[in-house]
């Protein structure tokens, strides 16, 4: 029984350890297996952040044959100023909503409609790659929106959010996968023409 984890670029399965196994226990094994530390990334699965480390796994609902995403939680600080200016929490629930929908209406403003046409026609690997990582970048920003745990509403239009792009980004990536298994079957398949 193992688990599929989408960390970047890579995908790794990783043995499914005992539901009763702390989310702690599991990260350290994520931890050796990325070799990042255990407390520097997070665990996104079924469009939820996995955040309590004491809860075992069974509480995320996790089954052979899932995936988790993997996000580095600790991402190298851009050098322009602008980006640590929008970072500032909203200040009120109503403000974090608007941020919230925002993202999304960005996400599915512009990258929805250029993964779309990526893959009618999926060629190229550094476009896949450009599409995943701004894609994981939207999730970042999504996560990274402070929000108060009293605010019900916002919570749930993040979570929603979040749903959307992973969606998003599940799409993407499993039209790649085809696309690249058809052209190596027609490959392995094809017979020279006379």
């Amino acid at each position: 029984m193992s688990i599929t984890l989408k960390w970047g670029r890579e995908r790794l399965q990783i043995p499914l350890p005992s539901l009763d196994t702390k989310l702690s226990i599991f990260r350290q094994t994520l931890s050796e297996h990325t070799h990042l530390p255990p407390d520097s990334f997070k665990l996104i699965h079924a469009g939820a952040v996995m955040k309590d480390d004491n809860a075992p796994l069974s509480a995320y609902k996790l089954q052979s044959g899932n995936t988790l995403l993997l996000l580095d939680s600790k991402p190298v600080a851009s050098p322009s100023p602008a980006p640590a200016a929008a970072s500032k929490p909203p200040k009120t629930e109503a403000s974090t909503i608007q941020a919230i929908q925002a993202e999304l209406a960005s996400v599915r403003g512009t990258l929805e409609p250029s993964v779309d046409a990526f893959l009618r026609t999926p060629t190229l690997d550094a476009e896949h790659t450009r599409l995943g990582e701004l894609l994981l970048q939207a999730l970042l920003r999504l996560d990274a929106l402070n929000i108060d745990s009293t605010w019900v509403d916002a919570r749930r239009e993040r979570k929603g959010a979040v749903r959307a792009v992973q969606g998003v980004l599940d799409r993407l990536d499993k039209g790649w996968r085809e696309a690249r298994a058809q052209v190596q079957t027609q490959q392995n398949g094809a017979v020279p023409q006379r």
